[in-house]
């Protein structure tokens, strides 16, 4: 499960765009810079099918699952960003496998198109020509599911919700947050021909009802299982609480947890922004997270942990035209404990679900960190490619030590670890990544 926010441009702040990935606890998320790229074949494998490919692509930065094609969010070149969410529809999934996930239809527009209304123009054509039953899972067989998307571009964000082929657009103005349920209501800017109709069809929507997307096509079974609506409406106030919302704001959103004590991990469930796996009616974990400031003009930041738990975690900055994140340069995580950016504080984020990690340090080596960042990031975006590639690469090398030190401070006394389940969950995906728990 995810959670995506855009802000809107106002004065002199620019277009702000978070997103944190939700995913299985052992489904590393890699980060990874792809260039710019002119390209002879005349087909593309996406994750489970094949396309036709397009003449050059854009450069991109992504986080995605290690092991798919596409991506959970990212940015391109251009300044457009996009995240995606997956939505539980009654629109039905035969499940073939045969079509694109949301995760390959998010790329896909990311190397293709230059802003977010040509972006929407791509999704839904996709959508039209080769379908959405993709299987979006990694060892859990059976997820498959719809998907919307909040696209920005430096001057224009839009929601674009899907259901099979049919499709609800909202132009966005302020702040606006989605989460695992469908957000437009009664009110959208464009919608697909057949979308009233449909539900008329199929007696989803009665004679004489006024048509609400969401009341309408949701699967209330599972869009309640997944808590989105709950976490949507945290994200929505406390974006819209913010009397100037930047990128420190948007940090603290994306490492919220609600009402719980900050720290008490085993008392987070799916309605968590924030989110720690803790046994079968919370199986997820957040495995990345991202922060993107897109001005009018310029080079933008592209803020990514790079690692799970964001609560537990630093943001970086990085760059379009450095190689920091090539695939060649910056170790890209596996299916077990590796040497990547993600196991290495994976072993730290496991510890700290076991054992009882001081808070109140990491919160504020968490301050001192991104603000001295963030303090020097406009002055670098102006400078040459060496010097932003440098300003990154010495952004990775310190959160490391602050991470290392983090591990450090792990007291060894039980933290009371909640249910025989929890213990079990835990148990049963750190024997599958042949995690240890010796000191980090």
């Amino acid at each position: 499960m995810c959670d995506t926010f855009v802000a809107t441009p106002t004065g002199k702040a620019s277009m702000l765009f978070g997103k944190n990935s939700d995913r299985e606890p052992n489904e590393a998320q890699a980060i990874v810079r792809i260039p710019a790229m002119d390209h002879e074949e005349k087909e593309l494998r996406v994750t489970h099918r094949s396309i036709p490919q397009v003449s050059h692509t854009y450069e991109i930065i992504i986080s995605r699952p290690f092991q798919m094609w596409g991506a959970e969010m990212g940015a391109n070149e251009h300044g457009l960003v996009i995240g995606n969410e997956a939505i539980f529809s009654k629109v039905p999934i035969k499940k073939p496998n045969t079509e694109l996930t949301g995760m390959d239809i998010l790329r896909l527009a990311l190397e293709r198109t230059k802003d977010a209304q040509n972006a929407v123009e791509l999704i839904i054509g996709l959508i039209q020509d080769y379908g959405q039953n993709g299987w979006g899972g990694y060892t859990d067989k059976s997820l498959y599911y719809h998907n919307g998307f909040i696209l920005a571009d430096r001057k224009e964000a839009y929601v674009l919700e899907t259901v099979g082929k049919e499709w609800a657009l909202e132009k966005v103005k302020g702040f606006r947050s989605i989460s695992n349920a469908i957000s437009i209501g009664e009110k959208f800017d464009r919608s697909s021909p057949g979308l009233i109709e449909n539900a008329r069809k199929h007696g989803w929507l009665k004679k004489g009802e006024k048509f609400h997307f969401g009341k309408v096509y949701s699967d209330r079974f599972f869009t309640s299982m997944a808590k989105g609506r709950i976490r949507q409406q945290t994200t929505t106030k406390s974006g819209k609480s913010c009397a100037i919302l930047g990128p420190t704001q948007a940090f603290s959103i994306l490492r919220g947890h609600g009402d719980a004590p900050d720290g008490a991990f085993s008392e987070y469930d799916m309605s968590s922004v924030c989110l720690h796996a803790q046994g079968l009616f919370t199986p997820s974990q957040t495995t990345g997270s991202m922060v993107a400031e897109i001005p009018e003009k310029g080079n933008p930041v592209i803020w990514l942990t790079g690692t799970a738990a964001p609560c537990l975690s630093l943001y970086k900055p990085f760059f379009f035209g450095t190689d920091v994140l090539n695939a060649e340069n910056f170790d890209q995580p596996g299916a077990v404990m590796d040497t990547s950016l993600w196991w290495n504080h994976e072993k730290f984020h496991r510890s700290a679900l076991q054992k009882k990690v001081d808070m109140k340090i990491i919160r504020q080596d968490q301050k001192n960190f991104e603000n001295k960042y963030l303090f020097q990031v406009e002055e670098i975006s102006r400078s040459s490619e060496k010097i932003r590639g440098d300003f990154s690469r010495k952004a990775l090398a310190e959160a490391e030590k602050v991470e290392r030190e983090w591990a450090k401070t792990l007291k060894t006394s039980a933290r009371g670890k909640g249910s025989l389940l929890y213990r079990l969950h835990w148990s049963r995906w750190n024997t599958k990544a042949k995690m240890s728990f010796k000191e980090p």
